[in-house]
């Protein structure tokens, strides 16, 4: 199964608040396995954007910290799955602890 699973990030982990990421990584994933991770910049910060943003990049989920309901409410209407309340770690360990179903989520 082929997954692009999006991380918002500050430096080169999970920002702890989606809205306030510096860059976005997609991670690649096919037969449970990483075969690429591309950084991306988000554009300018506009209620809404960084959502539409991630689902134009073709992600099928997005991993975060913390989220506000607007953004969830988006992300649902994409048809993008949400996973929240990760821990603050780099996006291969988040997506290999995802893959192997023991990402602890608050």
């Amino acid at each position: 199964m082929k997954k692009r699973i999006a991380i918002p990030m500050e430096g080169n982990r999970l920002s702890a608040h989606f809205g306030h990421c510096q860059a976005f990584a997609f991670v690649d994933v096919e037969n449970d396995a990483i075969t690429k991770i591309t950084v991306m910049d988000p554009p300018e910060h506009q209620p809404g954007t960084y959502p539409r943003f991630v689902a134009a990049q073709g992600a099928t989920d997005v991993i975060g910290g913390g989220m506000g309901p607007q953004a969830i409410n988006l992300f649902n209407q994409a048809k993008v799955n949400v996973f929240i309340g990760a821990p603050v770690e780099t996006p291969e360990v988040l997506v290999n602890d995802f893959i192997a179903g023991k990402l602890q989520l608050s």
